[in-house]
């Protein structure tokens, strides 16, 4: 949309400006008339104070009970204490020496009122509550119109309220010119749109309920539409980019190495390595992904392709999220291709704890062209490192790296090299590029031959009799031979863990047990309730439990050094440990077929992806696996319902879009993994599904009929806009 990048300042005034820019993000008239309305509400009725989240600065309508001033204990001063009610529930307001507002706060006063709210001595309470009170005086007719008027609710700030932000919005729309459309008459007519100036007047000052509705479908249409428009034409520029094509020799390695297998490959990974050499004998380059379910094989897949790049005389880099799961692909692909292969391949490993002679040594490999499969952690994105020839780069788990990460390894090339990203369970941002069409989508769903389900069960820990249980058929699985793994959420009592929770405490804390060992393990089932479990006291925890004497209990962490790490594995690996308490460090490519079952601590602290790639740890031999989800979270909770649908299915595709769903779709043009930082402002990519396959194949039609937009100098200036806009974010980072 062509909308004013005029500063804020030059419309709203410094101090406002400068506001919005602090706590908003807001910079330019553009910004703002993009911050549209989270919902709306109306001066006729009242907000269910029951839905208003704890801990969220909202605005909410209701009506004034009564107003107390009370004279503070101890020092000089007052306190106003007003109540307010939507006729069921009711909430505290509190203001420091501010007894003139009594005045306007009379009872039967109905307004909206704006504040963090949060939970006193099991009172509802605004915290530095602000508000904008309704006329009381007014015409029956004048009072209709005024009490139906949809008021919008923007999404606000402790600083900036909803209301400024109308007000602001005022300012703006008083003074806008005209706005100009990027569409054609037809595709407007077509689809029964409204003016794109008139679209963007209704969503923020809307007269009835029918005017936002109509708005908000006209503006959703005019961004998938420029989405589409965008991707189609990255898409284009990347295929028209000069690469070079990697097709190997005939009877070379990878000929080799496929007649040395000692396994059949799956019906899916032939198609897929199919599908990858067709695409490096091109010469533009490959921009590919690979999903797959844990355990499908693609891996395997990944080097056979690397393999061929190997034939063609160029290298291949596979980046890797840790330095553990790099430890591990090279042990595995060094097994795989055999000594004598991986040898000729000059395989190499690269992480940032190598120390300095090895490192020179790698690097020395890597800028001669000897290394032709480099195997590295983010190492392999820092300056120094350089590459004689780089054909391919496969990005393993690609959601753990930022999209400037990426881009990084892939201009080391000397020509823009093919690039390979693989996923067990596609992210929120993948999943929603996916369906914009920005990729080559390539999908594993086989699992290899004698790969046994893994079954999940919920372990709510308000039934400490359950968690009990869970520990006995832990120590039951380490007498059958198998061994475990106990995922915890923080490494000690010093750190805040995967998010801010106000909480503390927790299974760390010392345990003094019964000789019975049943009233031992109820006892450690009702103190493992609080919530953020460490891997250090679930360690000492589990050690002091008596089911699991004479279990050899690991443990792994982050802060470990590389030689811990990697000795901790090892000894897991050769069954030298029972059981390995571990933070998400395992979360992505261990492989250790001897792990059947998995308990996962504080399970509602996790993501849904998260969830469904630790459960992929366990199973991968010939045994059935289990995966028990401990969670604290209250029935009917969002974070319940989060954790009892990754027990409720083996499908990291569906689990992707309940993921999405509740986590939102990323930044996805720019640089953005995090949900909460959505680049779609109205459009949500599984709801509006149909809308966005449709905007695509309308900007199909045009950028076909017109590939450099001469005859649609509007929509050029607008993909330029968004192009600028993604390109600044990657620059910072």
């Amino acid at each position: 949309m062509l909308l004013p990048l005029t500063p804020l300042d030059r419309v709203l005034g410094d101090r406002t400006a400068k506001s919005f820019a602090k706590h908003l993000g807001l910079h330019t008239v553009s910004d703002l008339l993009q911050h549209y309305p989270r919902r709306y509400t109306s001066r006729g009725e009242l907000t269910p104070i029951s839905e208003v989240p704890l801990g969220e600065t909202v605005t909410v309508v209701a009506d004034v009970v009564d107003a107390r001033e009370r004279r503070m204990r101890g020092r000089p001063g007052s306190i106003l204490e007003v109540r307010i009610t939507d006729g069921i529930g009711q909430v505290s307001l509190t203001f420091f020496n501010q007894n003139w507002r009594q005045k306007d706060l009379r009872p039967g006063v109905r307004g909206l009122f704006a504040g963090k709210f949060s939970s006193y001595q099991g009172q509802l309470q605004l915290t530095h509550p602000e508000y904008e009170l309704f006329p009381e005086e007014i015409s029956d007719d004048d009072a209709k119109a005024w009490a139906e008027l949809p008021i919008p609710i923007y999404p606000a700030s402790s600083k900036v309220t909803t209301w400024a932000i109308g007000r602001a919005m005022g300012v703006v729309l008083d003074t806008l010119s005209p706005i100009e459309d990027e569409l054609s008459p037809e595709l407007i007519r077509e689809h029964g749109l409204l003016p794109l100036d008139q679209a963007i007047r209704n969503i923020h000052q809307p007269k009835q309920q029918g005017d936002w509705r109509s708005a908000r479908d006209t503006l959703k249409y005019h961004e998938a539409f420029a989405l589409q428009a965008m991707l189609i034409t990255r898409r284009a520029l990347n295929q028209a980019a000069p690469g070079v094509s990697r097709v190997g020799v005939q009877n070379g390695m990878l000929a080799e190495f496929d007649a040395h297998l000692p396994f059949e490959l799956t019906a899916g990974q032939r198609q897929v390595g199919e599908q990858l050499q067709h695409d490096l004998a091109q010469a533009h380059p490959m921009n590919r992904l690979l999903q797959g379910e844990v355990g499908s094989g693609k891996t395997l897949v990944a080097v056979r392709a690397m393999l061929t790049v190997a034939d063609s005389g160029a290298q291949s880099a596979l980046l890797a999220p840790t330095e553990v799961l790099a430890a591990q692909h090279y042990a595995s692909i060094a097994k795989s291709l055999g000594p004598e292969l991986s040898a000729k391949l000059g395989l190499t490993l690269v992480t940032g704890q190598m120390g300095q002679a090895e490192r020179k040594r790698a690097m020395l490999q890597l800028i001669s062209g000897k290394a032709q499969i480099v195997v590295g952690t983010h190492a392999l994105i820092a300056s120094k490192i350089e590459f004689f020839d780089l054909g391919l780069v496969v990005i393993d788990e690609q959601h753990r790296f930022g999209v400037e990460q990426r881009e990084a390894l892939r201009l080391k090339g000397k020509q823009p090299p093919h690039v390979l990203t693989m996923t067990a369970t596609p992210i929120p941002r993948t999943l929603a590029v996916t369906v914009f069409g920005d990729l080559d989508i390539s999908t594993l769903t086989e699992l290899p031959a004698g790969r046994q389900p893994i079954t999940t069960h919920v372990v709510q820990l308000s039934q400490p009799g359950l968690v009990a249980r869970t520990w006995q058929r832990i120590a039951e699985e380490v007498q059958k031979g198998h061994q475990a793994f106990i995922v915890c959420p923080r490494i000690d009592e010093d750190d805040p863990g995967e998010e801010l929770i106000e909480s503390g405490g927790g299974a760390e804390d010392e345990l003094e047990f019964l000789d019975g060992t049943e009233e031992a393990n109820l006892e450690f089932a009702k103190r493992v309730r609080q919530p953020l479990a460490s891997a250090v006291g679930m360690t000492a925890s589990l050690r002091a439990l008596p089911v699991m004497s004479g279990v050899r209990i690991g443990m792994l962490h982050g802060r470990m050094s590389a030689e811990e790490k990697t000795e901790t594995m090892a000894r897991f690996i050769a069954r030298d440990l029972d059981v390995l308490v571990s933070t998400t460090v395992i979360e992505v490519g261990v492989d250790v077929p001897n792990a059947t079952a998995m308990v996962v601590l504080d399970a509602d602290r996790f993501g849904v992806s998260q969830l469904h790639q630790l459960r992929g740890r366990v199973g991968r031999g010939g045994n059935p696996g289990l995966c028990l989800l401990l969670t604290s979270a209250e029935e009917g909770s969002l974070a319940l319902e989060r954790v009892r649908a990754v027990a409720s299915t083996l499908d990291g595709f569906k689990l992707s879009e309940i993921d999405l769903e509740l986590r939102r779709e990323g930044d996805v043009l720019g640089q953005t993994q995090s949900g909460g930082r959505s680049s779609l402002r109205l459009l949500r990519v599984i709801q509006d599904a149909a809308l966005i396959q449709a905007a695509r194949a309308d900007a199909e039609v045009i950028l076909n009929a017109d590939p450099t937009l001469e005859r649609n100098p509007a929509l050029a200036e607008v993909l330029r806009r968004i192009d600028a806009a993604a390109q600044e974010n990657l620059a910072k980072g």
